[in-house]
């Protein structure tokens, strides 16, 4: 499948996101890329170039990783235009919440909720100057379809996330500033078979024993498969984009029919 973006739709709009080195987020930055953005993301590590795109080594995990990404993006792009929020994960074991540590939940609630707020409360406020910008965070079916065995600390941190993102949507509507949130299901990047192992580690059989209790514990995929990366892509540079320039404070689900409700 290719989708044919229009290589002007975003002509002239700065562009941050976090988390744009691989899977989603790597997908992400080629969408705007391809729409004529110019764009800034980071990585903990080093990485080799991506044309066209200025890079930033940060934490995000850390609020000195978030100042030095929200530095660059000032000084390198005089401002950001669009923040498109992808940085996510999970690295908890499974087992249930008795095998989760503090330093587990810290470690969920830093990467998938407080990267985040951080790097909003350091680039927002220029976009408020301006009037105008548009937030895009990406959550997770997790928030309301969370996995006991393997997701609880990261469930409960995008679903902080999504609440925060639906509080600030009401206090920066009147601004100018649009915020939306994107909640993808399983989608088919390298870090699935990373979360695979974990499960496998945790209860023993097979790779395949894994994915088939996690698409258990899911109810199932509809349409029979997760998503590839750049079809979420393409649903964050819809809300971004003036298409959807009377879409505030929402939430787009891209998740294959997984969520079994309306």
């Amino acid at each position: 499948m290719t989708i044919k973006a229009d290589p002007t739709e975003f002509a002239g709009k700065r562009v941050l996101i976090s988390g744009g080195t691989k899977g989603l987020g790597r997908a992400t930055v080629d969408r705007f890329l391809t729409g004529g953005a110019r764009v800034i993301t980071s990585a903990r590590g080093t990485l080799e170039p991506i044309d066209g795109v200025e890079f930033v080594q940060a934490d995000l995990t850390t609020a000195a990783g978030g100042e030095a990404l929200a530095k660059a993006a000032l000084e390198r792009l005089g401002g950001i235009d669009i923040l498109a929020h992808v940085l996510g994960g999970s690295t908890t074991p499974g087992g249930g919440f008795l095998a989760l540590t503090d330093d587990h939940w810290l470690s969920e609630l830093n990467l998938n909720l407080l990267a985040t707020v951080r790097l909003d409360r350091l680039l927002i406020p220029q976009m408020i100057e301006r009037g105008s910008g548009v937030v895009v965070h990406v959550t997770s079916i997790q928030s309301v379809l969370p996995l006991p065995d393997a997701t609880t600390a990261y469930a409960s941190a995008k679903a902080a996330l999504r609440t925060y993102s639906k509080s600030i949507s009401k206090e920066l509507g009147p601004k100018g500033v649009r915020v939306n949130v994107v909640s993808p299901g399983w989608i088919m990047t390298e870090g699935t078979d990373k979360f695979l192992k974990r499960i496998q580690a945790a209860n023993g059989g097979t790779i395949e024993d894994a994915r088939q209790l996690v698409l258990a514990g899911l109810g199932g995929i509809a349409i029979g498969r997760g998503a590839e990366p750049f079809e979420v892509a393409e649903a964050i540079a819809f809300l971004a984009s003036d298409r959807a320039s009377s879409i505030h404070g929402s939430e787009l689900v891209v998740d294959g029919g997984t969520v079994p409700t309306v």
